[in-house]
């Protein structure tokens, strides 16, 4: 019986140690640090009587870094281009609307070796204003699926506003 307790001991802790030491898988997309500081390519705003408002509704900036800059000036997105879906609720007031929460960020890293399967293309998403990623998020998978529309445009829905 003591055995027993002091195994379970060992492997509560080490199951504990684990979650504090969140390991990213290789195929994991990284927090996109500084995006706010990026180039602006647009921003829109989802409202109710859209299908997406469930998931997307609200504000939306996208952001790129340099790579996926130069993505959306040629039309193909080089190795290394982050963009970036900054979602966030909003409020209407005297006919006045602003941003309030952040309600999700989602994530798109190109790196054609590590995300072979999903077009060339990593997807992930984080929630609100914190790091962590969202666990009830669709899987990699089905946005990659979403995005296999815009094959014409490198998985890429969104364009550069002139």
């Amino acid at each position: 019986m003591r055995t027993c307790v002091v195994l379970l001991l060992v492997f509560s802790s080490t199951v504990g140690a684990l979650a504090v030491f969140q390991v990213e898988s290789p195929a994991s997309v990284p927090y996109p640090d500084g995006y706010r500081k990026w180039a602006h390519v647009r921003s829109g705003i989802i409202g109710p009587g859209n299908p997406a408002y469930k998931r997307f509704g609200g504000l939306h900036h996208i952001y790129a870094n340099d790579e996926a800059l130069r993505g959306y000036q040629t039309g193909s997105f080089p190795e290394g281009s982050v963009i970036v879906f900054d979602l966030l609720s909003i409020a209407t007031t005297n006919d006045v609307t602003v941003e309030t929460a952040r309600r999700h960020i989602d994530v798109m890293h190109k790196d054609s070796k590590r995300f072979a399967e999903t077009g060339g293309w990593g997807f992930e998403e984080f929630r609100g204003d914190t790091r962590d990623r969202n666990d009830e998020a669709p899987a990699p998978t089905v946005c990659f699926k979403c995005h296999a529309q815009q094959k014409a445009h490198d998985l890429v829905f969104s364009t550069l506003r002139k």
